[in-house]
C-alpha cells in the first residue's frame, strides 16, 4: 500500500535560490536561437561568470570561439608558447605569418571579433601553476594541452576552492574529457526539455490520476507535478507545493493516498516542476584512480578504460621525453608506450586488460591534430562550461573517452616516412592519415548546399584539413543573406557582413583562413530545387564526388537526397534542434537514404478548438497567427486579384462556397473599411479587439451558458472546454492597447497610410472619442460544439443570385481606382519593429485571457509563432565534426557498411548513440537465367533512346513482361491499349512518345527520361522493378 503523499523538498528550495541570483538583460535579437535552448535565467548567469581557456591549438580555440559566441562575462586565454606551423591544422584563426608569435596574444583579438558582449582577455604570466591564486578570479577553468602533473596540481586547487574545472585532450582520431563541478554542484534543469502538462479527468482517493481522454501524460518516475483548477480537492492547487509521482501507465500516475483531502468532483490541470538535482564530484586525483566513465559508443563497451590507462601512459612517455609525444607510427615509441600502458593496467585495483592494437594506434596518432575531432571535444567541452556556470543541462559525470578508428584509410600506405612532419600547415592530419591520403583529400570535388551554421561549420573544417587544396572544388551554395540573429552560431560571419550573401562571405572567410583554398571554391546563390535543374544539371551532379547537405528543411533536404540517389552519389547529412544533433551517411548501393524514413507530421491542432474552445496557449497562438493572415495577408492578396485580372469575379466566383465570403471581403477592404487616414485605423483596430474579444465571446455564451449540460447530463464547460468570459477594453491595458497598435499600424501598412508622428497620446485620443456600438447576441448564429460533429455553418457561405449581384455592384469598377493597390504583409519574426510578432503576441493574450490560460511573452510567442529552430553554437560544431568523420571514409573508398556511423548526440543528457547504416532494401524477380536480385533504392534499368516496339522487346528478353509505362502524369503505353491505339506509337522512339503524350517538348538541358514501369516475370508473377532511365544524350 502507498504512504501519504511525497512532498520531496531535501534542499531544492534552497538549491533553486541558488540558481535565481541573476540580473542583467540579454540582447535578444542577438542571441535569439540561444535563447530558445537555454532560457533567460540560465543566459543571465552565464553572462555574470568569468571563465579561462587554457592551451590555444586548435582545441583550445574551438572551446574559446563556442563560449565566446555563447556570451560569458570574461572570457580569459592562457598559451605563452609560440605558434609553430603545425598548429594550423586546427587552430583556424592563425595564418602562417604568426609563427613564432605568442599563442594566446595572437589569438584572443580575433576571437574578440566574435562576440561584442564577451571581453576576451590573456591570462598573465609565464606558468599557469606558479601562481594559483591567480585562478581565483574564474568561475571555471578548462585546461586543454596540459601536462597532467599541471592538470592534477590546479584540479586540486579548483576543487577546494570550488571553481569548476573541465579537461580535455585530443590525440589524433582519439578524445577525451574530464569534469569536476565539486560536491553540491546544483543542476537546475537536467534535461532541457519543456515540462509536461495535461488535463485531469480523475483524482481516486489513492491519489491515482487519470489524463483526459486517455492521453498520454510522458511523465517519468520521480518527476514533480503542482496541480490547478481541481475542485472538490483545492488543497491541491497549490502552486509552491510540487508532488512527486509514480507512474502507473501511459495515461494515469499516482500522488500518493489524498483521502484526507476530500473528494475530487471535476475539472483540474497538471503541470511538471523541474526539480534541480545535486550532483557530487571527485577530484582529478581520485579519479585517476577509480573513474566513472561514461559511454560514447555502446558497440565500444570495453574501450574507455583501455583509453582512461592508455591516455595517461602518454602523458607518463611525454614526461620522460622532455615534453615529446611518441613520433608518428613509429613502432619503437609505440612498444615503448605499449609497455608504459601495461604497467599502469596491471597496477589498479581493477586490472585493465589491454588491446595492443588500439595502444599502438594511440602511439601512433598522438602527435595528430584533427579538426573534426577537435570541432567534437571543443562543442562538448564549451558545453560542459556552459553547464558549470549555469547550471542548465546534465554534466558529464565525470569522464568521455571517444575515438573514430574507423575514419583510418585502408586503400592508402601509413609508415613512418609517410607520416613523419615535413613543414607543411597539414603535419598534424598527415601524422595520423599519411601523405598519400592527403593527396586523396586535396582533389576531392565537394558540393556544399547551404552555409548557414552547419555550413559555416564544415567549411572551417575543410579549410583545415585542406580538402579541395589540390586538383579538387568545393561549390557552396545558399540563396539566404546574413541576418544579425545569424551572428550567435554562424562564426564565419562578422557584424558588417548582415545582407550580403551567405555563401559569398563564408567562402571569404575560410579562403583567408587558408590562402590554400583560393581559386578553388564557387559560391552560388541559387536554391537547389525544381526550379533550378538548369543550373545544377547532369554535369553538374556527375562532376561532384560527394555531396553534404547544410540545410534546416526537410523538403530541401529530401530533395537534394533524391537527387543524389538519382545520380547515385553519396550524401552526409546533418541536423541540429538545440542540443540534439543527429548525422547520416547515404551511401551508393550500400545504405538507404535520407528519404527512408520521416519524421512524425507537426502537430495540429482541431479547428473547432481552435475557434471556440482553446485550453492551451499553443491553441491561442495558432489562432493569432491565422488571425493575422486573416487581416493583413489574404485580403490584400484578393484585392489585389480582383484590381489586376480580368474578369477576376467571373472566374473566381465559380469556385462553388466561398462566392459570398470572396465579395464580402472586397467590399470590407476596398469600401466600408478603407481608411483614409490613420485615425481610421485606429479605429478600425479599437473595432476588432470588439469583435474578437468582446462579441465573440458573448456570442458564445449566449449559446451555451456557463450553466449549460451536454445531452448526457455532464456540464457542458468542462474537461478541455473552458468557459470564457467578454474582455472590456482598457486603453491603459498595455495588452489592450498593444493590440489596437499594432493592428493599426499593420492595416496602414497595407493601405500605404503613414505613421509618422504617431504618438501613442494620439492613439488615445482618438480611442477616447470613439463610439463602440452595444452588442446583442443574434439567435440565428450556430456555433460547432465538437469536432465530431458535422459543421453547423458548412453552407451557410452560400447565397442567392440577388445577393451576390448586389455585393459585386457595391464593388468599385478596377478601372475607377486607377494604380490603387494594397500592400499585402509577408510575416517576417525577427524583425521586432515591424508589428508583426506585437500583433500576435497581444492577439494571443488576449484570447488567454478570455479563457483564463496562463499568457506567453513576446519571447515564447515568437518561438511558437514563428516555428523557429533553436540553435547553438556548440551542438552545431560537434556533429560537423561526426560528419567530418565519415567523410573520411568515403574519400578513403570504404565499402563496408560496417565501418560506417550514424550519430544521435543530446548533449543536454549527456546522451551519444551511435549505429551502422541502415542498408538499402533489396528485392528480386525472375528471370530467364534465375532469380535476379536488384536494389529497390539505387538499381535502375538505363536504356538508349530507342522506339517502343525495340524497349518492349529489350525488356522481355530480361523475362520481364511489362503491363504499363507511364512519365510523370503520361501514361505512355498500357498492355490492355486497343492495337489501333499502339500502331502510331510503337514505332516512336521514347522521348517523341513522350513529347507527344504529354504535349510539351523536353527541355533542352534534360539529358534523360524517367519512365516509371508495371511488369510480370517469367513466372507470371507482378514483380516491383527499378524505374527506368531513358538517355537522350547531348542536344
Amino acid at each position: 500500500m502507498e504512504g501519504k503523499m511525497d512532498i520531496d523538498r531535501n534542499n531544492i528550495e534552497d538549491a533553486a535560490k541558488q540558481l535565481k541570483n541573476v540580473d542583467g538583460k540579454i540582447d535578444e535579437g542577438l542571441y535569439s536561437r540561444q535563447l530558445y535552448v537555454l532560457g533567460h535565467e540560465a543566459m543571465q548567469r552565464m553572462s555574470s561568470s568569468n571563465v579561462l581557456i587554457v592551451g590555444m591549438r586548435g582545441l583550445g580555440v574551438e572551446i574559446a570561439k563556442n563560449i565566446a559566441l555563447a556570451g560569458v562575462k570574461s572570457l580569459s586565454l592562457f598559451d605563452t608558447r609560440p605558434i609553430v606551423i603545425s598548429d594550423l591544422a586546427s587552430q583556424f584563426f592563425l595564418h602562417p605569418a604568426d609563427v613564432g608569435k605568442p599563442r594566446a596574444e595572437t589569438t584572443a583579438p580575433r576571437v574578440a571579433e566574435l562576440n561584442p558582449y564577451t571581453p576576451i582577455k590573456v591570462h598573465q604570466g609565464q606558468s599557469l601553476t606558479s601562481d594559483l591564486s591567480q585562478l581565483d578570479q574564474y568561475q571555471c577553468v578548462v585546461l586543454t594541452d596540459t601536462p597532467l602533473k599541471d592538470q592534477l596540481v590546479v584540479a586540486d586547487y579548483c576543487h577546494k576552492k570550488n571553481i569548476y574545472l573541465i579537461i580535455t585532450d585530443t590525440f589524433g582520431l582519439f578524445g577525451n574529457i574530464f569534469t569536476d563541478f565539486g560536491t553540491n554542484f546544483t543542476c537546475g534543469d537536467p534535461t532541457g526539455e519543456n515540462p509536461l502538462n495535461g488535463i485531469v479527468a480523475d483524482i481516486d482517493s489513492g491519489g491515482l490520476v487519470s489524463a483526459l481522454d486517455e492521453t498520454r501524460h510522458g511523465l517519468e518516475d520521480g518527476d514533480f507535478v503542482t496541480f490547478s483548477e481541481v475542485e472538490g480537492l483545492e488543497k491541491l492547487n497549490d502552486p509552491k507545493v510540487p508532488r512527486k509521482i509514480t507512474v502507473k501507465g501511459p495515461y494515469t500516475f499516482s500522488i500518493g493516498d489524498v483521502s484526507d483531502l476530500g473528494q475530487y468532483k471535476r475539472g483540474g490541470l497538471y503541470q511538471q516542476v523541474k526539480m534541480p538535482k545535486i550532483i557530487d564530484f571527485q577530484p582529478l586525483s581520485e579519479q585517476l584512480k577509480n573513474p566513472e566513465l561514461m559511454m560514447s559508443d555502446f558497440a565500444k563497451f570495453d574501450r574507455p578504460q583501455q583509453l582512461h590507462i592508455g591516455f595517461q601512459a602518454l602523458h607518463k612517455f611525454a614526461e620522460q621525453h622532455n615534453g615529446e609525444l611518441p613520433r608518428p607510427h613509429s613502432d619503437s615509441d609505440a612498444l615503448e608506450l605499449l609497455k608504459i600502458a601495461q604497467e599502469l593496467a596491471g597496477s589498479g585495483e581493477d586490472k585493465v586488460e589491454l588491446d595492443e592494437k588500439v595502444i599502438r594506434e594511440l602511439s601512433y596518432q598522438a602527435r595528430g591534430d584533427l579538426c573534426p575531432i577537435q570541432a567534437f571535444f571543443g562543442g562538448l567541452a564549451a558545453q560542459e562550461a556552459l553547464k558549470s556556470v549555469s547550471g542548465k543541462f546534465h554534466p558529464i559525470k565525470q569522464w568521455l573517452y571517444f575515438d573514430s578508428l574507423e575514419s583510418l584509410p585502408t586503400s592508402v600506405k601509413r609508415s613512418e616516412e609517410l607520416c613523419k612532419p615535413s613543414g607543411s600547415r597539414y603535419d598534424g592530419q598527415i601524422a595520423v592519415f599519411g601523405r598519400e591520403f592527403q593527396q586523396k583529400l586535396e582533389d576531392s570535388k565537394i558540393f556544399l548546399v547551404g552555409a548557414g551554421a552547419i555550413g559555416c561549420e564544415m567549411l572551417k573544417n575543410y579549410a583545415m584539413t585542406g580538402l579541395a587544396t589540390g586538383k579538387g572544388q568545393i561549390t557552396v551554395t545558399d540563396m539566404d543573406q546574413i541576418e544579425r540573429s545569424n551572428l550567435n552560431r554562424q562564426f564565419l560571419f562578422r557584424p558588417n557582413d548582415v545582407g550580403q550573401l551567405k555563401s559569398d562571405c563564408a567562402s571569404k572567410a575560410v579562403q583567408a583562413m587558408n590562402p590554400d583554398l583560393n581559386g578553388k571554391i564557387t559560391s552560388l546563390k541559387d536554391r537547389v530545387g525544381a526550379d533550378t535543374e538548369h543550373v545544377f544539371n547532369e554535369d553538374f551532379w556527375e562532376g561532384m564526388d560527394i555531396v553534404v547537405n547544410a540545410l534546416d528543411n526537410v523538403d530541401a533536404r529530401t530533395y537534394v537526397d533524391r537527387r543524389c540517389v538519382f545520380f547515385r552519389k553519396p550524401l552526409l547529412d546533418s541536423g541540429t534542434l538545440g542540443t540534439k544533433a543527429n548525422s547520416q551517411v547515404v551511401l551508393p548501393n550500400l545504405t538507404e537514404s535520407y528519404s527512408s524514413s520521416q519524421d512524425p507530421p507537426e502537430q495540429s491542432f482541431p479547428m473547432c478548438t481552435l475557434k471556440s474552445f482553446p485550453n492551451r496557449i499553443e491553441h491561442t497562438i495558432a489562432w493569432a497567427k491565422d488571425l493575422f493572415h486573416t487581416y493583413f495577408v489574404g485580403p490584400a492578396e484578393v484585392c489585389n486579384m480582383y484590381l489586376t485580372q480580368p474578369n477576376y469575379i467571373d472566374s473566381a466566383l465559380k469556385q462553388a462556397g466561398s462566392e459570398k465570403q470572396t465579395l464580402e471581403t472586397l467590399k470590407d477592404f476596398l469600401v466600408s473599411d478603407k481608411p483614409e487616414s490613420f485615425d481610421d485605423c485606429i479605429q478600425w483596430g479599437r473595432t476588432q479587439f470588439e469583435k474578437q474579444y468582446h462579441n465573440a465571446i458573448a456570442q458564445l455564451l449566449y449559446n451555451f451558458p456557463k450553466d449549460s449540460t451536454t445531452s448526457t447530463g455532464q456540464p457542458f464547460w468542462s474537461g478541455p472546454k473552458r468557459a470564457p468570459d467578454p474582455l472590456r477594453f482598457d486603453a491603459e491595458n498595455p495588452t489592450h492597447f498593444g493590440f489596437v497598435e499594432s493592428a493599426a499600424n499593420l492595416h496602414a501598412f497595407n493601405y500605404k497610410i503613414s505613421n509618422k508622428g504617431i504618438t501613442h497620446e494620439h492613439f488615445h485620443s482618438v480611442l477616447d472619442n470613439m463610439i463602440v456600438p452595444d452588442f446583442k447576441p443574434d439567435p440565428g448564429v450556430k456555433i460547432q460544439a465538437d469536432e465530431k460533429e458535422p459543421d453547423p455553418n458548412a453552407n451557410s457561405a452560400s447565397a442567392g443570385e440577388d445577393e451576390l449581384q448586389d455585393l459585386i455592384s457595391s464593388l468599385p469598377s478596377p478601372k475607377s481606382v486607377g494604380d490603387f493597390r494594397l500592400e499585402p504583409v509577408e510575416f517576417e519574426k525577427d524583425d521586432d519593429t515591424n508589428y508583426h510578432i506585437d500583433f500576435i503576441t497581444a492577439a494571443s493574450n488576449l484570447r488567454a485571457e478570455n479563457y483564463k490560460i496562463a499568457l506567453a511573452d513576446r519571447h515564447k510567442t515568437k518561438f511558437i509563432a514563428g516555428k523557429i529552430i533553436p540553435a547553438i553554437a556548440t551542438t552545431t560544431a560537434l556533429v560537423t565534426g561526426l560528419v567530418v568523420l565519415e567523410l573520411y571514409k568515403i574519400i578513403d573508398g570504404k565499402t563496408d557498411i560496417e565501418q560506417y556511423k550514424n550519430g544521435f548526440v543530446n548533449i543536454a543528457l549527456p546522451f551519444f548513440g551511435f549505429s551502422e547504416p541502415i542498408a538499402s532494401p533489396k528485392g528480386k524477380y525472375a528471370g530467364p537465367d534465375g532469380d535476379v536480385t536488384i536494389d529497390k533504392l539505387w538499381d535502375r534499368f538505363e536504356v538508349e533512346n530507342v522506339t517502343l516496339k525495340e524497349f518492349l522487346a529489350d525488356f522481355e528478353k530480361k523475362g520481364l513482361n511489362v503491363m504499363m509505362i507511364s512519365s510523370g502524369v503520361s501514361l505512355l503505353y498500357a498492355s490492355f491499349y486497343p492495337p489501333a491505339k499502339l500502331k502510331d506509337r510503337l514505332p516512336l522512339k521514347l522521348s517523341e512518345l513522350v513529347e507527344k503524350i504529354s504535349g510539351k517538348p523536353i527541355p533542352d538541358h534534360q539529358r534523360n527520361v524517367i519512365f516509371e514501369i508495371t511488369a510480370e516475370d517469367s513466372t507470371e508473377e507482378d514483380v516491383e522493378v527499378p524505374y527506368v532511365m531513358v538517355k537522350l544524350g547531348k542536344k
